[in-house]
């Protein structure tokens, strides 16, 4: 069964029992700074699944391209994947156990064809509290026990049912408060001998592949730790499509499905030299590169854009081990190749083909430079007697921005040894050290000054800010900032040169929200209020454990560091004064305030 065929199985099948087939949201996740990436089906429907209505009903059925980062340097064995697509079907207060389970074992066995004697489940086993009088549960939840003979009574004998703790069987919740609930998942053996009888015992056996998971949202979990009744209770469920793709297709790995095929192939054909891991990261990262090009982000230093720059440039690395010609652009025809192949799932890929090519073009040509110019440094060093030690490998990384790996690989090429590489890293916390030491005292906006002319620019910039994003789009964000009393100067991640009209409209929301005199307004909170609050911000460990948050009612919410004007009607008339390329990928505006 090809990877299409069986995304419209699932999606007429929850079709037919009554669910709104929704589209894929975006990979970048709307109104939420907490994570760079949607990471499961359920993510965008977060605020559904607490009890706000949706417009398609109360039962929901997608296919969801997701993103998950966590296992980038594990991509390249025969499971971890950077890009995949979650099918999932929801009930919000809707049906329940019953119905969910049923459909799930109903889809596997009768359209799947999956074979019973294959097929074993988990249930959560419980905690050892008992309920209180009211029926609040202090430290636990009870057994599933409802799940448990729902299994049982669809014929899935109980030996191949396993009962097993929160660790494997619980959902949420995401804090420390919050929906929360048991969930029960299904599995299917791959392996060419026939299944082991009792799953509980070999349930860690790798031949056992989890292929479903049925998550019942029905406590929330309080500020004391109890567990109530959740009012509206609902099912989620994640259904892998990769990873069924390849137990339907026959074949030990998603890499050899018609999901990675024709990308795998294309890799083979520009390469001179065979290495499966090599392989699997190449095609695994530019499909991933390539979807989330296509969905607004470029590759940068921050955020998601560092991810997408990390993604491709890994790509390359392994590339060269696989002998690719590197006078000509390779990262653009394997892009085509995914865009051929998802292109029909999701048109986004076709319309949006130009952009991906440029960008990926455009950061393929940048790092060869890199690597080229690395080299070259390291060869002159090494022909005046140079050795090259961890510390001296920091150097051509902060320097030239050359990988640690691939300066152990060019020296290992020529006959030698890195010397000492623990030192890279010693190296490296230093410089991170001295970093936050030289910046110590300073505002993080780059002012040199708190006078009253560099508060009001300061809440300039915020406003610049918020008007990037709302005339060149939400993928923008702050690459840097300077300020004096007499101007600003404002870098942020754009390939292009803006028109008349963009620098034009960028001027009248900024001036139309010093017009409007809206209050600044600051709070104190921890990073992880600030993140709940929707701030703009870089989440890293260079905040403390309080952040500063300026609000500009309506337009802006950022983590700063201050000064800043109280009130917007302060600042006066705001003007572009020059807009330029700061470096690749990034632009720079020069703005004043005129009294």
């Amino acid at each position: 069964m090809k990877s299409s065929e069986l995304r419209r199985k699932y999606l007429e099948f929850f079709a037919s029992r009554g669910h709104a087939v929704i589209p894929s949201a975006s990979l970048i996740p709307e109104n939420d700074p907490t994570v760079l990436f949607t990471t499961a089906g359920m993510h965008p429907l977060v605020p559904f699944l607490l009890g706000e209505k949706h417009p398609a009903g109360t039962r929901l059925a997608s296919c969801q391209k997701c993103i998950r980062t966590g296992d980038i340097d594990e991509v390249g064995d025969a499971v971890h994947l950077t890009f995949f697509e979650m099918l999932g079907n929801w009930s919000l207060g809707d049906y329940w156990k019953q119905e969910a389970i049923e459909w799930s074992f109903e889809f596997l066995t009768n359209e799947l064809k999956f074979p019973l004697e294959k097929i074993a489940v988990s249930v959560f086993v419980g905690d050892d509290d008992q309920p209180s009088p009211s029926g609040l549960r202090s430290a636990g939840a009870p057994f599933d026990e409802e799940s448990f003979e729902i299994w049982k009574g669809l014929g899935i004998p109980e030996n191949r049912i396993a009962k097993l703790p929160k660790k494997n069987n619980w959902w949420g919740p995401a804090g420390q408060t919050g929906p929360c609930g048991p969930d029960t998942e299904i599995f299917y053996w791959i392996g060419l001998d026939a299944a082991p009888e009792n799953f509980q015992e070999t349930c860690e056996d790798p031949n056992w592949v989890e292929v479903w998971n049925d998550v019942f949202m029905q406590y929330e979990k309080t500020a004391e730790g109890k567990f109530a009744p959740l009012k509206q209770r609902n099912v989620d469920t994640g259904f892998g499509l990769d990873r069924v793709t390849a137990i339907l297709q026959k074949v030990s790995t998603v890499f050899e499905t018609d999901l990675f095929v024709p990308i795998v192939a294309k890799i083979r054909e520009l390469a001179n030299s065979t290495d499966e891991r090599s392989e699997r990261i190449v095609a695994d990262h530019l499909r991933a590169a390539v979807l989330i090009i296509s969905d607004g982000v470029s590759p940068s230093n921050v955020d998601a854009g560092y991810i997408v720059r990390r993604l491709i440039r890994r790509a390359i690395r392994e590339a060269r081990k696989l002998g690719f010609d590197f006078a000509q652009t390779f990262t653009t025809q394997i892009a085509e190749e995914v865009i051929k192949n998802f292109g029909e799932t999701y048109p986004e890929l076709v319309q949006n083909s130009a952009k991906i090519l440029l960008e990926l073009e455009k950061e393929e040509n940048q790092f060869k430079k890199t690597l080229e110019k690395g080299e070259r440094e390291i060869a002159q060093f090494l022909k005046k007697g140079g050795e090259v030690d961890g510390e001296k490998a920091f150097y051509f990384y902060e320097t030239y921005g050359f990988p640690l790996e691939l300066t152990q690989e060019f020296l290992k090429e020529q006959g030698v040894a890195l010397i000492a590489p623990e030192k890279f890293e010693a190296a490296q916390k230093a410089h991170q050290d001295q970093s936050r030491t030289a910046s110590a005292g300073k505002f993080a906006g780059g002012l040199a000054d708190d006078s009253e002319a560099v508060a009001q620019l300061h809440t300039a910039t915020h406003l610049l800010n918020a008007a990037l994003r709302q005339v060149l789009g939400g993928e923008i964000f702050q690459k840097g900032s300077n300020i004096t009393a007499e101007r600003l100067r404002f870098d942020f991640n754009h390939s292009e040169k803006m028109t008349p009209e963009q620098k034009e409209e960028v001027e009248q929301f900024v001036n139309t929200a010093i017009q409007k005199k809206l209050p600044v307004t600051c709070e104190e909170m921890s990073v992880e209020e600030a993140k709940a609050a929707g701030a703009m911000g870089i989440f890293d460990d260079k905040y403390g454990e309080k952040v500063k948050v300026y609000s500009i009612e309506g337009v802006s919410k950022e983590i700063c560091g201050g000064p800043h004007a109280g009130n917007t009607g302060e600042l006066g008339r705001f003007k572009i004064k020059k807009e330029e390329s700061s470096s690749a990928g990034v632009r720079r505006i020069k703005a004043v305030l005129i009294k």
